[in-house]
């Protein structure tokens, strides 16, 4: 059998061998450049709503944005978790199980996709009530998130394809086809915002269009230049092992996607009952708040791959020292953004919002400049949850969203009403903490980091012995 990594293009990093930091560096970079352009997507809508159609359409775009993140949270945290086995049999030299695990996601994602899909047009309006969204804005953000729900597939099929290209060290191709496309988003959205006057929900309608393209592209690049990823007829046969190995690993993932995303949902209901001014504000904020963390979430995706390959290959020492240095590359993040947030803030959030009224200014800076101290706490959360999901654990990872999910809970229902948007801005901070404490317990009590440990320990005594003898 033809070994697997003797078919390794030279646009794929190997995180098996060679400088742990540096490799991780090196395949981080295309991942963060990805993430900055697929932000693009939501970043363009902001703006061109924003500035074409004014405050209240873009209240009526941040008011749904927690939906839109748990019906595609669900998918993309089902792609994810579906490439982790196959990034597991990539690391272990298996290329007929690579090919099968692609096989497995294929018939798995599209399932998920058709239920999300279902749910999503059966509950979004009804849903859009119960979180108080203001009678003003109710058409507007139905008619946005509407399309999302219709073509949550293409989000999925986008995703799936970057995870396993990801998954076998390939970082770079997903984000060139990214770019394109992004490119090609935001001449969409001012056409058919400004130029067809479809309203929102021509936003909607672009980021869509602008995401299938990316989906063609990169089956292209897969069908033929990455044939190891490309099942054959014999590879889409069921094993039950496998596919209950997929299913469950799948399922952690977009489960713990959505309950983060139900988390969101819960505190856009306290959110909402601030007025419209604080909504558009908020969504100036996060927008900024999703470009600014992901340096973090770039270093914890490629953390993941990281993290699979290794286990795969048997490497626990490897696994250990890498996350420390995933750690401390968190520490400087929040450093530097810290910093940046200071001196920028308020221009930032008038950048994106397009709006002269102080509520908007005023909330949006402050939003970014106490959040960012936190992004050490950010980076240690997402990559050791990252690290458990790709070691195999499914329900510890699981319970740190739990842990979020209340938070949002307790916050909403009784600091909110207290203290207003301060409690907003504070919520995910403190939370973050709480679930720093449990993932990192839980990271040196997986039996296999603790097992390496302890050989690491009685190696260790074994030399300093030794060196006592001489």
């Amino acid at each position: 059998m033809q070994a697997i990594h003797s078919i390794r293009p030279g646009r794929q990093v190997d995180l098996i061998h060679g400088p742990i930091f540096r490799n991780l560096l090196i395949f981080a970079i295309p991942i963060f450049i990805s993430n900055l352009f697929q932000q693009l997507y939501n970043a363009a809508d902001t703006m061109i709503v924003g500035n074409v159609l004014g405050d209240t359409s873009l209240a009526a775009v941040g008011a749904c944005g927690s939906i839109y993140e748990l019906l595609v949270g669900f998918g993309i945290g089902i792609g994810n978790g579906l490439a982790i086995v196959t990034a597991r049999a990539y690391g272990a030299e298996d290329p007929e199980k690579v090919k099968k695990t692609v096989a497995g996601s294929i018939i798995i994602g599209l399932a998920a996709s058709a239920l999300i899909t279902l749910a999503g047009l059966l509950f979004l309006r009804p849903l859009l009530r119960a979180l108080d969204t203001p009678p003003e804005i109710i058409d507007q953000a139905y008619s946005y998130i509407r399309p999302i729900a219709q073509w949550v597939v293409v989000m999925f099929s986008y995703n799936l394809c970057a995870a396993l290209l990801r998954a076998v060290g390939n970082s770079v191709m997903p984000l060139v086809f990214l770019i394109f496309s992004s490119c090609l988003n935001v001449g969409l959205d001012y056409w058919f915002v400004a130029g067809l006057e479809m309203g929102v929900r021509g936003a909607a309608v672009a980021t869509v269009l602008s995401q299938a393209l990316s989906v063609a592209l990169c089956i292209l690049y897969i069908l033929r230049r990455a044939p190891h990823l490309v099942p054959g007829r014999e590879h889409f046969k069921p094993e039950r092992g496998l596919y209950a190995e997929l299913v469950t690993q799948g399922l952690s993932m977009g489960l713990m996607s959505s309950i983060v995303s139900a988390g969101s949902v819960i505190l856009q209901y306290g959110i909402n009952g601030l007025g419209t001014l604080t909504i558009a504000g908020h969504t100036a904020a996060r927008k900024l708040f999703t470009f600014t963390d992901m340096p973090v979430i770039a270093m914890a995706t490629a953390c993941s791959t990281f993290v699979s390959q290794n286990r795969g290959a048997d490497k626990p020492d490897r696994i250990r020292r890498g996350m420390r240095q995933v750690w401390l590359f968190g520490l400087g993040v929040a450093v530097v953004m810290t910093a940046l947030m200071w001196l920028c803030a308020g221009v930032l959030v008038k950048l994106v919002s397009g709006s002269d009224a102080a509520v908007v200014l005023e909330n949006g800076a402050r939003y970014l400049r106490w959040t960012a101290p936190f992004y050490s706490v950010l980076g240690v959360l997402l990559a050791t949850r990252y690290a458990l999901q790709s070691l195999g654990q499914k329900i510890l990872p699981l319970f740190s969203s739990v842990i979020e999910l209340i938070g949002k809970i307790i916050f909403m229902l009784f600091f909110i009403p207290r203290f207003g948007y301060n409690a907003v801005i504070l919520c995910e901070p403190v939370i973050w903490c709480f679930m720093c404490v449990q993932l990192v317990c839980s990271y040196w009590n997986d039996p296999y980091i603790k097992a390496s440990r302890e050989r690491a320990r009685k190696k260790s005594k074994m030399c300093d012995k030794n060196v006592d003898n001489l």
